[in-house]
Parts: structure tokens; sequence; C-alpha cells
């Protein structure tokens, strides 16, 4: 099964799931270079209902959030490794900053962000719940992200020795 949907796909398959009375989880993120971080909040995410669905930023989103550097992997290649997870259901690429859209579309039982946003930060918060679900905030693993193996990268090659 090719995981990779559109957004008209996602809409279509997300009702098809909720007819066969499936919980739908939903988190995204740009998952620029994969860590062991990343896949272990995937994993629990995925575990928190029957469907995992990943919302992949776009690299014109990325960089519009992280700045003209950012992305390293490019879209293509990130949905690719996010896709070879076994516990990734659907992935999405949006091009918006925000996946309110997203989630609007999909309306799931679970949204999923990291325990660095605060809830009433998190967009799509207030319509998952209008809605019947929750959302659940994640501990991050520490030490290690993207940013932090950029920057050991960097110190290791191009840095003091």
């Amino acid at each position: 099964m090719d995981k990779l949907a559109g957004f008209s796909e996602i809409k279509i398959l997300s009702r098809q799931y909720k007819d066969a009375k499936k919980s739908i989880v939903f988190t995204n993120g740009c998952f620029d270079i994969m860590h062991a971080g990343h896949v272990k909040y995937l994993t629990h995410a995925a575990s928190l209902g029957d469907i995992l669905i990943l919302g992949l930023n776009s690299d014109s989103s990325v960089k519009k959030i992280k700045g003209e550097k950012r992305p390293v992997i490019g879209q293509d290649h990130r949905s690719i490794v996010v896709s070879a997870l076994s516990c990734i259901d659907h992935v999405v690429v949006f091009d918006e900053p925000d996946p309110e859209l997203l989630i609007e579309a999909i309306c799931p039982d679970v949204l999923v962000k990291g325990a660095d946003w605060p809830e009433d930060k998190i967009i799509g918060a207030d319509f998952v719940k209008k809605n019947g679900g929750y959302i659940e905030r994640v501990c991050l693993e520490p030490d290690i992200s993207t940013t932090k193996i950029i920057e050991r990268i960097g110190n290791l090659y191009y840095g003091k020795q």
C-alpha cells in the first residue's frame, strides 16, 4: 500500500475509517533528519488509536517555520523515510505553515503533539475537542533533536576540535 495520500484522498479515507469505527490519530511535523526521538514519538502516537496519519510539512512550509537553511532533507526523501515506518498508515504533505485545514479535513479522534507545546497553543486542539476527540502531549526525548544533530555535525567537521 502506498502510504502517501493527497488532501482529497485523505478526506475520503478518514470518512471510511470513521464509518468502520476506526479511531484516527493525527500528528504533524517536519521530521527532518529522522532520529530515535522521532521514532519513539511516532510509535507512541500510533499506540493511541487504530490509524496514524502524519501531516508532513512540505519544504516551503519548513522554510517558513525553521528558516532558509532548512529542511536539510527534501520532502520527497522525508516522505519516503516516514512512510517506511510500520507505525504510520498515511502521510500527507502539506504546504501551509500549520496543519489546521488538514486536521479539519481528517477530524481525528486524537491529536498528538510534543509536550513542549502548551495545549492552548496546539493548532486544531479546539476543533478536535469540539468534535469529541482529545489532545495527547508526548514527552520528547531529551538531548536529541534535528537542530542538535546539525550542530553536532557542524562542530565535528567545521568547529574547534
